[in-house]
């Protein structure tokens, strides 16, 4: 830098020892003046930078100059608007107040499909406008839950609508609350701000407690479950782990277990099964009606009296159609007047039928085994029919059973086998060291119960 600022100073000089002499005094007056403006006019920043004069963006010219530090807002600055969904609002009608257009709409409803439930758009929730100075539309954004949170944004280079969503990593803790009962239970956890977990007690203890006639005041409980955070605030319940109601001389308890073989389910404390039985058989599939009942009718088709089998469901013709209980699929195919049908074998005789199909699905094939639940056709009206339905029998030890009655059967839920009880207890005794852990209360709303210690008696 130095060897360049001697060569411009040494042509500098040179140039006015010749504008000094006579000879060329007037020639050279012009251009003298030409030169100095260019100097200090359009080469400025080169000269600037050669003798340390140059500002940056700030001002700035180095690093002992002084930096000045803003303290207002830029009359320049996007304006943000908080606002509430009305009730009668939708998202269209949001976007289309903001000014835009409705084939922008379009593209952006398309781009929320799958990434956006509209049934969470409700009223009285908030949501932020962004624009910019001139009041164009930049940015929607919208807390879908409290871990996400929707942006609908516009660029203002392209004009193209991007959709985005921020969300924000969840992570589970264990809480408990423990207390004596002043008036009724979903009181005292509403007190507490964890009225959500009413329902699965009702749920849990459905077959134990009378939540009316059994809770009175006076009633302890201790109620282990999972809270879910975000950050260091609680958005959620979870599961519950243990409960214990002690609503006389026998508590009412539920523990959490999962078994060697992956099951999970709720059990008292001799291990025994909260939940009392499981349907034998679900409704093979959603149907509008019952058209014709199991038992001696008239033929529709035929118009003359006999006996029917099974029940026939009139539903519309695709519907898909379910097998009603765990079972290996032993027929399936064309079966004269039964058009397409499917025959499943269950434990204990059990077999069903399923008549009139329209297709099979692909995935239940012949010698397949299937659960209860799994799609295996789908309704129609092949064979003698007068229209879509489905055609569900019943049959047990080879003799057809009255479906209605079959549907509402069910099979009692086993206790824990002996081998899992080791396992259980010590559950068990892990989920009564938390209870008693004051640093997993909820913070500053509960004691410990004084009566923890009898859950195991």
């Amino acid at each position: 830098m130095k060897h360049v600022k001697k060569q411009v100073s040494d042509k500098v000089e040179l140039f006015f020892k010749v504008l000094r002499t006579r000879k060329y005094a007037g020639i050279f007056t012009a251009v003298s003046i030409s030169t100095l403006v260019l100097l200090t006019g359009l080469f400025q920043p080169l000269a600037s930078s050669l003798f340390h004069s140059y500002e940056d963006e700030l001002g700035s010219t180095g690093t002992e100059a002084l930096v000045a530090i803003e303290d207002e807002e830029s009359q320049y600055s996007n304006l943000i608007q908080e606002a509430i969904i009305q009730k009668g609002q939708s998202l269209y009608s949001i976007l289309q107040d903001q000014g835009i257009a409705p084939n922008d709409i379009h593209a952006i409803t398309q781009q929320l499909k799958g990434s956006f439930s509209i049934k969470n758009f409700r009223p009285e929730k908030p949501y932020l406008i962004e624009k910019d100075p001139q009041g164009e539309f930049l940015c929607l954004t919208y807390q879908q839950s409290p871990s996400t949170i929707l942006h609908v944004q516009k660029n203002p280079e392209t004009y193209d609508f991007n959709i985005w969503q921020e969300t924000f990593e969840s992570h589970n803790r264990v809480a408990a609350l423990a207390g004596t009962i002043s008036s009724t239970l979903s009181a005292e956890l509403q007190q507490h701000g964890r009225y959500a977990l009413i329902s699965q007690l009702q749920k849990l203890f459905a077959y134990k407690v009378n939540f009316k006639r059994d809770i009175q005041p006076g009633t302890t409980y201790n109620i282990l479950f999972e809270e879910e955070y975000v950050g260091n605030e609680c958005v959620g319940i979870g599961k519950i782990l243990a409960a214990e109601i002690y609503t006389g001389k026998n508590p009412a308890t539920a523990y959490r277990y999962t078994d060697s073989k992956g099951n999970t389910g709720y059990y008292d404390s001799k291990g025994k099964s909260l939940k009392r039985s499981n349907s034998l058989f679900v409704k093979p599939c959603n149907y509008s009606r019952i058209s014709s009942r199991f038992g001696y009718r008239t033929h529709p088709v035929l118009r003359r009296r006999h006996f029917h089998g099974g029940i026939d469901l009139a539903a519309p013709r695709g519907t898909p159609v379910y097998a009603a209980a765990d079972g290996k699929i032993r027929f399936r195919g064309r079966k004269g007047a039964a058009g397409n049908m499917v025959t499943i074998a269950h434990p204990n005789g059990y077999h069903t039928k399923y008549l009139h199909l329209s297709r099979f699905s692909a995935n239940a094939r012949h010698g397949s085994r299937v659960k209860q639940g799994q799609v295996i056709g789908y309704v129609g009206s092949t064979g003698r029919s007068t229209g879509p339905h489905l055609d569900f029998r019943v049959i047990r030890n080879g003799k057809p059973q009255n479906p209605l009655i079959a549907l509402k059967s069910v099979c009692e839920i086993k206790g824990l086998p002996k081998s899992e009880m080791n396992n259980f207890l010590a559950q068990i005794s892990i989920f009564r060291m938390q209870l008693e852990n004051r640093d997993i209360l909820v913070a500053g709303i509960s004691k410990p119960s004084s009566r923890t210690a009898s859950a195991l008696n």
